[in-house]
């Protein structure tokens, strides 16, 4: 399929587009490349979790840090360089992320304990958010409006083909080979991608002068680990003390948090962008679709490998139909978001959603899977509606000069969402069973047989009720923008 080529600078001061430049086709691939290779980490890490945490003698009630630091790394970072990007060229900090991010893969696949391991993907999380961040902000420069949505179709296919590859690769490489290699092989595709990206990316937009907000990412970054911490302890340990005053610490630091947004000059999350039409609710039904969908990967494995005794792989591959769906429908739902407006792919994409987690909360121990494969199908062509809608609807609003900052702020508030669904998902499973031995089922380290698999199953259904939940505000925030994407074109 033919991509356009760069002509003049759009009335929106993103750059027009016509024509299908095989340039402009590679530089499309380059920013594929970047997502692809970010979501390949975010899937490849959850197969190697219990080889990890025997190789590196990591603690069971540490090893989901190995997943959360990448993730909360990004959430914090997100918005501070996409504003990096605004100051500095988004195509060079775009690169630099892609370095950063190699980096961390080839000190990751050296780690040698519990504290290397979880530090270098601190280091892998910061070059996903250089990437993630300014992504978007890239597109934003090279499409006009009325193209980003196919534009953003593309991305979500890079990372639907990467989470495909994530779960393929991940599970034959922790069979076959060794879980470092998850890591090893980010290496050669990223130095390639950093070369062509050189050659291909230019940047187009004028620099602008930002400060960071560094008061305001300490003081979420403290807020979000403590609260983070205490339902991840919660999850495996009795309630004491110290969980207690975690949550309390990490709810006063998101609280105070919000004080200092509300003072600076130019803050980590600049309010002032929500008072753009379409804007707030673009960006909360993201966080909302964050919380309720991405514990569902690991709830369904969970199910698959506890009361189904499926191993991590087998497992794994029942859900890759639903990825391989999503991929085939991105670049044509995002089509439709140009044709149509984002508002209604967006939203048909959600109530998709609203319909899959109905659906997964009828699970059983006799349940055949050819089900889940239905249903994983439905799920990804849902979410495949959703991302590039909505990703189009927040830089359509979004002002030129500020590309980098909404790109960032759709990041962290995506990522705020995936952090929190990911320990909801485990506390809501401790529910039924004890902890220790839901935390051992999650990593794919035990399995369940007889009553207790009832009655993990049962305790499943209940956080997949709380996820629909989250899954209608977000549909109902998102068919609420239709007037204001209505107004905007009167």
């Amino acid at each position: 399929m033919a991509l356009p080529r760069i002509l003049r600078p759009a009335d929106d001061g993103a750059p027009a587009v016509e024509g299908g430049s095989p340039r402009t086709g590679l530089a499309m691939l380059v920013v594929m490349a970047g997502v692809l290779m970010t979501a390949v980490d975010t899937t490849i890490v959850v197969l190697a979790l219990p080889e990890i945490q025997r190789s590196l003698h990591v603690a069971l009630s540490a090893v989901v840090w190995v997943i959360i630091s990448f993730l909360l790394v990004i959430t914090l970072l997100a918005t501070q360089v996409g504003r990096l990007g605004d100051m500095f060229g988004r195509v060079r900090m775009y690169l630099a992320g892609f370095a950063v991010f190699v980096l961390g893969s080839l000190l990751c696949a050296l780690a040698w304990n519990e504290v290397s391991i979880i530090v270098f993907r601190v280091v892998q999380g910061v070059g996903g958010a250089l990437i993630m961040a300014n992504s978007g902000a890239v597109i934003a420069d090279l499409y006009p409006r009325e193209r980003r949505g196919r534009a953003y179709g593309f991305t979500a296919l890079g990372w639907t083909v990467g989470a495909v590859v994530g779960v393929v690769l991940g599970g034959l490489i922790v069979t076959y080979i060794s879980w470092r290699w998850i890591f090893w092989i980010n290496v050669p595709p990223g130095l390639l991608a950093i070369g062509a990206g050189m050659r291909v990316l230019h940047d187009h937009a004028e620099r602008v002068r930002r400060r960071l907000d560094l008061p305001g990412m300490v003081t979420l970054g403290l807020g979000l680990f403590g609260v983070l911490w205490a339902m991840t302890k919660l999850a495996n340990e009795p309630l004491d003390a110290s969980m207690v005053g975690f949550l309390a610490g990490g709810v006063v630091l998101i609280v105070t948090f919000v004080l200092i947004e509300r003072r600076v000059a130019e803050p980590m999350l600049p309010l002032s962008l929500f008072r753009v039409p379409t804007m707030a609710a673009s960006l909360l039904a993201s966080l909302f679709q964050g919380l309720a969908s991405f514990a569902v990967l690991f709830l369904v494995l969970m199910y698959l490998q506890g009361p189904r005794g499926l191993s991590p792989i087998n497992a794994s591959l029942l859900l890759v139909p639903g990825y391989v769906a999503g991929a085939a429908v991105g670049p044509g739902a995002g089509r439709l978001a140009d044709r149509r407006g984002p508002v209604l792919p967006a939203t048909v994409g959600l109530a998709l959603q609203v319909v899959v987690l109905l659906c997964y909360a009828q699970l059983t121990l006799t349940t055949p899977y050819w089900v889940i494969v239905v249903i994983s199908l439905v799920n990804g062509i849902g979410t495949s509606f959703f991302f590039p809608a909505n990703s189009a609807a927040i830089m359509k609003a979004a002002p030129p000069d500020m590309y980098g900052i909404a790109s960032g702020m759709l990041r962290t508030f995506a990522n705020i969402g995936m952090v929190f669904s990911f320990a909801v998902a485990i506390l809501v499973a401790s529910r039924s069973i004890s902890r220790g031995l839901a935390f051992a089922i999650f990593v794919g380290t035990a399995r369940l047989h007889g009553q207790p698999a009832a009655a993990f199953t049962s305790g499943l259904h209940a956080a997949f009720y709380a996820s629909v939940s989250f899954m209608v505000i977000a549909a109902v925030l998102s068919g609420l923008r239709a007037r204001g994407f209505r107004s905007s074109r009167e």
